[in-house]
């Protein structure tokens, strides 16, 4: 029987597919620092993201983040809009890592667009310096920062190592924080933590009305509806919790996936058998937010149980988290996100 070279191409690609990431030919991971507080991460000789660390952002961010085609899946707003981006929540750029209440301090809604005489109820991450850049095959990145209250007194060192790899369809990014209490810490639950993302608009849940978001202090946000067409993202977790249905349920891993283009992308976070409260809460919401917060048990339980975490001085913790972007003519398989959770849990 006469195969065409059209099916034959097809067979290989779909094997290709098929692979697990770790069979697929790891690209060459490049970390340069290009200017005072940013570095850059190119992933094959293209760029993958910048980790920025300038004090007027408040905490230390990965921002823009891209798939293996240079495919944006983070929103624009607010250092670099583009048509259609929403303009809501403005401390939400690219990937960062914080909590909404430690000793009082909210860290997580800090923002330019918080104004100056309420800056007091507002915790701040200071990244004082890079302790690693490593290039190749993995490529990792280091570095040291203190969480601070407005007087620059430091309640926690955080330790953060992230580690960078990609083949010709994934992008991942490991990230491993320790924070190390200073004095007494005490994380009270709260809804707003601990790893979050901003998810480009392509991504978002499509939705037409309006949503308004109040937080612990009684700021108010309107999450303005669209009518557009480019947004085509929903949810999936490891439990089968899919769409708005996956937000303030527990998951090994949750993925966000959908068109962005002509191109489908999904981007998974994988929580670790050694996090605190695993598997995670997922405050995951349709309008962008992606977020894993294994310390929000109270609010997504509807007050049946807490999970308040407390450090003495000179204690410890450490998150451990995987993130990955995936962009092909299908999106991660639950099988294969499967497959990277057992690989990342040993």
């Amino acid at each position: 029987m006469k195969i065409s070279r059209k099916c034959i191409f097809g067979i290989i690609a779909n094997v290709v597919l098929a692979l697990p990431v770790q069979a697929q030919k790891a690209e060459q991971v490049t970390i340069t620092q290009t200017t005072k507080n940013k570095i850059e991460v190119w992933i094959g000789g293209k760029p993958f993201t910048g980790f920025l660390y300038t004090d007027s952002l408040e905490k230390p961010v990965l921002y823009p983040i891209r798939s293996a085609n240079g495919t944006l899946i983070t929103r624009g707003f607010p250092l670099a809009t583009r048509p259609g981006d929403p303009t809501d929540h403005p401390h939400h750029i690219g990937l960062w890592f914080n909590f909404e209440n430690l000793n009082g301090l909210d860290f997580w809604n800090n923002s330019y667009a918080i104004p100056v005489n309420k800056k007091g109820s507002y915790g701040w991450i200071r990244t004082d310096r890079i302790t690693k850049i490593q290039s190749g095959k993995k490529g990792i990145l280091a570095y040291h920062a203190n969480w601070t209250d407005q007087q620059k007194h430091s309640i926690l060192q955080e330790n953060t190592r992230f580690e960078f790899s990609g083949t010709a369809h994934y992008r991942t990014i490991d990230r491993i924080t320790t924070l190390t209490a200073d004095t007494a810490a005490f994380f009270k639950d709260a809804k707003d933590g601990m790893l979050g993302l901003r998810l480009a608009h392509e991504l978002q849940i499509p939705d037409t009305a309006d949503q308004k978001f109040t937080d612990d202090k009684g700021n108010v946000t309107i999450v303005k509806g669209g009518t557009d067409k480019t947004a085509s993202g929903t949810y999936l977790t490891s439990e089968g919790k899919t769409g708005n249905n996956a937000w303030s349920t527990r998951g090994v891993w949750c993925k966000v996936y959908g068109k962005i283009g002509t191109d489908s992308v999904s981007v998974a976070i994988i929580d670790h058998p050694q996090n605190p409260n695993y598997p995670t809460f997922w405050h995951a919401r349709g309008y962008g937010l992606f977020a894993a917060n294994p310390l929000g048990e109270k609010i997504f339980t509807n007050g049946k149980s807490e999970k308040n975490l407390k450090l003495r001085k000179g204690e410890s913790v450490t998150f451990r988290y995987r993130i990955i972007i995936h962009n092909g003519t299908r999106t991660s398989t639950v099988l294969r996100l499967n497959e990277q959770a057992a690989a990342f849990a040993k």
